[in-house]
């Protein structure tokens, strides 16, 4: 979907969108019809400098792969053995979940905070055994959370920290980039995210044996082919010693992604947070609606959930939706999902949260008015 207005020809308002259009298409026509090598190559060993250079850090410490799902998965994998026990919060994409449990580890479902939706350190607590081997803090909303608490808990009880930061690029904590500090993060760029590469993800740590257990695995497990993908080459000789998954990003996806770097100070960040500031403006008198707790000063957000409560949430969405307007629930919690326990333990503020998070729309595409039209609707029907 190329750039443009909020509103479409049939007057609906997309809850999300991927903003992309002449400069990206150019970018992987340039890689199609001059670099005729559409697989992982230069194109990618580019982006990850230039997205180190964002960030602040070394180029070998940001290694790409071909989703945010793909990064956690290797980040787990790299950072855990099989049976290790990893506590994150069940109100999340279940991808949080599915990554722990592919690389063979158990995922502990945790409460959330009902102001933030980060993971619940009391509670948490409580669910430390001697198998727990790491903690996985969502930054919900693109919200890190208290994150210095996190890893003071993880540095007390000898843990790993995997941030799930699918929703943060580009996002502070105390004036530090996510990304450019603790143990290891994962972001996302797939269609709809802060910058997207069409799928994509990467892996973040300074943890140098973390980032070749993962720069290999992305590979099949190829040991040290990433050198050769970059020169155009191939590994024809060549040793496995681990699980490796084809998990690497494209010279296509990469190519897209850098455009969309060099757009996010300039266009998607401030469009983000000039309509998030929009929606607090008009929502947070409101009664009856409760806005999550965050810092438009440190955060781009991706989504824009707002707590509606009384049981009126479904009701509501329906009303936006009679006038054109789309909305999501950001998320089921794991811990009710079957795969995961079927609701066998229980967390009532994730249940509480989940029967009121409304997530309106957001993205750069937007307008003020459009921001301004959901509102309208909202107060509408409040009232």
């Amino acid at each position: 979907m190329s750039s443009g207005k909020g509103t479409l020809q049939n007057n609906i308002l997309r809850l999300s969108r991927s903003i992309v259009g002449p400069m990206e298409a150019e970018a992987v026509s340039k890689v199609i019809l001059e670099d005729g090598y559409l697989g992982m190559g230069s194109e990618v060993q580019k982006f990850e400098r230039e997205l180190a250079e964002f960030l602040g850090i070394p180029a070998d410490n940001v290694i790409c792969v071909s989703s945010g799902t793909a990064a956690l998965h290797l980040a787990a994998q790299a950072c855990l053995s099989p049976g290790d026990e990893v506590l994150v919060q069940s109100l999340t994409f279940v991808a949080s979940f599915q990554a722990i449990s592919g690389a063979g580890a158990l995922p502990v479902a945790c409460e959330a905070h009902p102001e933030t939706v980060t993971i619940d350190l009391k509670d948490a607590r409580q669910r430390l055994t001697s198998r727990t081997r790491a903690i996985m803090p969502v930054h919900y909303a693109s919200y890190p959370g208290d994150l210095e608490s996190v890893y003071s808990f993880a540095n007390e009880h000898g843990l790993r920290v995997i941030e799930d930061a699918a929703h943060a690029l580009g996002c502070r904590y105390r004036d530090r980039l996510i990304g450019s500090f603790g143990d290891v993060a994962c972001f996302s760029f797939d269609g709809i995210k802060n910058i997207t590469s069409g799928e994509g993800g990467a892996v973040v740590t300074a943890d140098s044996q973390v980032a070749t257990a993962v720069r290999d695995a992305r590979l099949l497990g190829v040991v040290k082919d990433t050198q050769k993908r970059y020169a155009g080459e191939r590994s024809w000789e060549f040793d496995v010693v681990g699980q490796g998954y084809r998990y690497h990003m494209s010279n296509i996806f990469a190519a897209i992604g850098r455009v969309q770097l060099r757009r996010f100070l300039k266009e998607f960040a401030p469009a983000r947070v000039r309509l998030a500031g929009l929606y607090r403006e008009h929502l947070q008198a409101v009664k009856g609606i409760r806005l999550l707790d965050t810092d438009l000063n440190a955060v781009v957000p991706h989504i824009q959930p707002v707590r509606v409560l009384d049981g009126e949430r479904d009701a509501l969405r329906n009303a936006l939706e009679a006038e054109g307007i789309q909305t999501g629930i950001h998320y089921k919690p794991n811990h009710l999902l079957t795969y995961y326990g079927g609701g066998k333990i229980s967390l009532p503020v994730s249940a509480q949260l989940y029967e009121e998070l409304l997530t309106l729309p957001l993205h750069p595409g937007l307008q003020d008015e459009d921001v301004a039209r959901v509102c309208r609707v909202i107060l509408d029907f409040m009232k």
